[in-house]
């Protein structure tokens, strides 16, 4: 695949070299302009030319237009994947190595990971597996999270942000609780737990062996419902219980010990180099895992995703080309005869190649402009009214998101207006090489 986009690297290299010797070459004089908007114009006789060159515009502007919504769509999913992801996964996580998965000595390592350049904030998190109930026959298989209860400025996350009901600092109201949850809205919806209301939960580490029965008996812990937050990201809203981290070591069975430590940086795109210097400093068995990492899978399927789907609908271009090229020749052919006075009044060749060509440029550069405008105008509209919803389940996120980013619409302009350029080279070629006796007897 690098190489593919290398060799496409190149050929549009060279095709933006081609276009811009051209335009350097046949710079169009007020004369060349005048006489191209001319031919561009209807006459009574010859009323379809006009119509042919509406419907030349019309393409090269449908083909942009379809190029800036698709890559703001990508754009779309990337970020609103990227920031729906991190509301409760954090920038870096500090792990250790082994079966176990358990920090025990993380109030040193903490210090350490604190001093790091570029860490923001850091605070251990508890990671594990549960059963919930809300008290009727349905049961709910969960990851519980357990972190500091921190809504300020230090916190590792954006949850707090996501809050419908409740918040982050766990208050209980009820008594015989051993704690307050916070849990997404679909789960609250599945279970009917709302603020207030009293849930069960069962961990597997929590089992103890009962030698009269000769098995394995769950221990059963009741905690109070304090939050409900709402992310959007479909996993988090429907299978993620949080709670305090000291609530989560006792869940867990793991005594004083965490799972790792929770980094939040100050360039989030920086993760891995961070993630190194950490690891160096920290040294065996510790290990930092960046959220990169963890979703690279999903991120490079979307980038591929994205230049896949920009070059097919990069086609549409083309095809406006070709549209481009039938149209001017079209002109070559119903202006046969006027080339001809023009050569025989001793118009210079180049000049009349210099005519064509600024006709294709126009053509171009007036439908890659409303292509541009009419891109930005329809992906605004799309992601303000959330106007095409998904389904949050397959695609993580409940709404198609748009987002157009500066340098590729710079990109798809660059593009649309280099085969507007190259297009109009072969008929302008055939207009200039007309003989003026032939080109004035042409019926």
């Amino acid at each position: 695949m690098p190489i593919a986009i290398l060799v496409l690297k190149i050929l549009l290299f060279a095709a933006a070299a081609a276009a811009i010797f051209v335009i350097a070459t046949n710079w169009p004089s007020r004369l060349d302009l005048r006489v191209a908007m001319r031919y561009l114009r209807s006459r009574r006789s010859s009323r379809l030319l006009s119509f042919i060159t509406v419907i030349a515009v019309g393409g090269v502007t449908i083909g942009v237009m379809a190029l800036v919504i698709v890559l703001g769509v990508m754009n779309g999913m990337q970020n609103d994947l990227r920031e729906k992801i991190l509301v409760v996964n954090p920038h870096l996580r500090v792990l250790t190595y082994g079966e176990g998965l358990r920090l025990d000595d993380w109030p040193q390592v903490l210090k350490k990971v604190r001093a790091t350049q570029g860490v923001v904030a850091a605070a251990p998190f508890v990671l594990s597996q549960g059963i919930v109930s809300a008290g009727h026959d349905y049961a709910e298989g969960v990851a519980v999270v357990g972190i500091e209860p921190d809504t300020g400025i230090r916190a590792v996350t954006s949850l707090a942000h996501y809050f419908t009901q409740g918040d982050l600092t766990f208050r209980t109201t009820k008594p015989g609780v051993e704690g307050g949850i916070a849990i997404g809205k679909r789960l609250s919806s599945k279970l009917s737990a709302y603020p207030g209301d009293i849930v069960t939960m069962v961990a597997p580490a929590g089992s103890q062996y009962n030698r009269s029965l000769g098995a394995y008996v769950p221990k059963y812990r009741r905690y109070e419902v304090t939050g409900v937050f709402e992310t959007g990201m479909y996993d988090y809203d429907n299978s993620y219980v949080v709670m305090a981290r000291q609530n989560a070591q006792e869940f867990a069975g793991l005594g004083a010990a965490v799972t790792g430590l929770e980094v939040r940086l100050a360039h989030p795109e920086e993760a891995s180099v961070s993630g190194k210097q950490i690891e160096d400093r920290l040294g065996y068995p510790y290990r930092a895992l960046d959220w990169q990492l963890q979703n690279r899978s999903l991120f490079s399927a979307l980038k591929l995703e994205k230049l896949a789907m920009g070059l097919v609908v990069f086609l549409i271009c083309v095809v406006a080309a070709f549209n481009v090229v039938g149209t001017l020749t079209m002109v070559v052919r119903d202006k046969t005869r006027e080339i001809g006075i023009l050569l025989a009044m001793g118009m210079q060749r180049g000049r009349i190649r210099r005519v064509f060509l600024t006709q294709g440029v126009f053509i171009g550069l007036t439908g890659t402009v409303l292509g541009a405008v009419l891109g930005l105008i329809a992906g605004s509209l799309v992601n303000r009214g959330q106007l095409v919803p998904i389904d949050p389940s397959i695609y993580f996120i409940d709404h198609l998101p748009v987002l157009i980013n500066p340098l590729d619409a710079v990109a798809v302009v660059a593009a649309s207006l280099v085969i507007a350029t190259l297009a109009p080279l072969y008929p302008s070629i055939q207009a200039a090489g007309l003989e003026p006796v032939t080109a004035i007897r042409y019926e």
